[in-house]
């Protein structure tokens, strides 16, 4: 069976893809961030917006200017923000939305000790915005300028997607949700009768098939897990897979090392430049058994990887913040959109092929060659990473 014949469901499992989308694929804060403040300037009812970081930077400052002007024309604004990503987020920003109307939420906040408490990992990891409930955004993307901290001379590299169409309704609902959850779990629970609750709409000259899908701990603990999965199980061509933290799980690997063998050429596009050493030594535990198996590994050198996205034999392609290591498929709540569509997959393909180039290709040999205290290290690391997310509670994972 051929990629071009293959069934299509097929690659999204238990997802069923919605016809009928228009997407814009968005590279990095130069293309992000306008788009996101054109969409919150131009709101006439409701702004949604969940980020896991919220940055203290002159670009994060124009978004939250942005939410200010929209509470003040009397758009209905939440913001939910993460208690540990956010943690540094200045009281001074979240009094100025609060004085402008915005109604603000701190997922999970901080407390006492949370770096020694396993329980903390549990993150609200997702990227989302939804403005008018006609035009979403989501991806890998926080709120922080692609320059900050000030280390490269290219931006950080990563993406998110500009969605219209049916598949507003589900991230609509989504987020609508969420948001319900959190206030009712901390008492937040005064009514705002300003406007009333809108329903999503979207133009109808889209024509891309695409699904939304999350990562949660009660009904889709494992759905965009079962979704990469079952598009390396039936690639054909080309993996090409680029994630900023990769430690992925035992089936996962099988599944690169198996397409590997039958001939899917294999790219994987890691984090050259890390700002988690250890996790980063962690992950290169793993390097040497996929290198043997013809997998290649790039490590990305010309700035910061912070993308999660993938694209597998030229049509399906997913973009998110959704990791493949255990934090992001077992523990945080996560948010991708995968597509089944030729061109927006090989405009990720193009860019992705371009960030490869400015990478550095790992020689299984050498690997193999590592000095023993390295690869000491990186097993250790290893080990630290298997215990975190055991004494967590997510369950077992290797």
């Amino acid at each position: 069976m051929t990629a071009r014949n293959r069934p299509r469901n097929l690659f999204f499992r238990s997802v069923e893809p919605l016809p009928g989308n228009r997407l814009r694929l968005l590279q990095s804060g130069a293309e992000f961030f306008p788009a996101l403040i054109a969409a919150i300037d131009a709101a006439q009812a409701e702004v949604h917006l969940e980020t896991y970081i919220f940055n203290t930077d002159p670009t994060a400052e124009t978004v939250r200017d942005a939410l200010i002007r929209a509470a003040q024309r009397r758009v209905r604004v939440r913001l939910l923000v993460d208690g540990i990503g956010s943690r540094d987020l200045p009281a001074a920003w979240l009094q100025a939305l609060k004085t402008a109307g915005a109604s603000v939420l701190v997922y999970r906040p901080l407390a006492g000790g949370w770096r020694s408490n396993p329980h903390s990992l549990r993150r609200l990891h997702r990227k989302l915005a939804v403005i008018d409930a006609r035009i979403a955004f989501v991806g890998g993307m926080n709120l922080i300028d692609d320059f900050e901290p000030v280390r490269f001379d290219a931006p950080r590299l990563d993406f998110s997607v500009e969605v219209q169409g049916p598949l507003l309704a589900g991230i609509h609902q989504s987020v609508r949700r969420l948001w319900r959850l959190v206030a009712l779990t901390q008492l937040h629970l005064q009514p705002d009768t300003r406007k009333a609750a809108i329903e999503p709409s979207w133009p109808t000259d889209g024509h891309v098939r695409a699904a939304f899908v999350v990562r949660d701990n009660f009904a889709h603990r494992r759905d965009i897990e079962r979704v990469y999965l079952a598009a390396l199980a039936l690639a054909r061509e080309e993996i090409l897979l680029a994630n900023a933290y990769f430690l992925p799980g035992s089936r996962f690997r099988k599944l690169l090392k198996k397409a590997a063998a039958r001939g899917v050429r294999v790219k994987l596009l890691v984090q050259g430049h890390t700002d988690h050493p250890f996790f980063q030594a962690a992950a290169r535990a793993l390097y040497r058994d996929l290198l043997a198996a013809g997998v290649q590994i790039h490590e990305y050198q010309a700035s910061e990887l912070h993308a999660k996205v993938a694209v597998v034999d030229g049509r399906w392609a997913t973009v998110g913040s959704s990791n493949i290591d255990p934090f992001s498929l077992m523990l945080a709540r996560e948010a991708n959109v995968v597509v089944d569509d030729a061109a927006f997959a090989h405009d990720l393909q193009q860019r992705l092929h371009h960030a490869v180039r400015q990478s550095v290709a790992l020689d299984p040999a050498d690997w193999a060659r590592r000095p023993w205290l390295q690869r000491m290290l990186s097993w250790l690391a290893y080990g630290g990473v298997r215990a975190m997310v055991g004494l967590s509670g997510a369950g077992r994972w290797i």
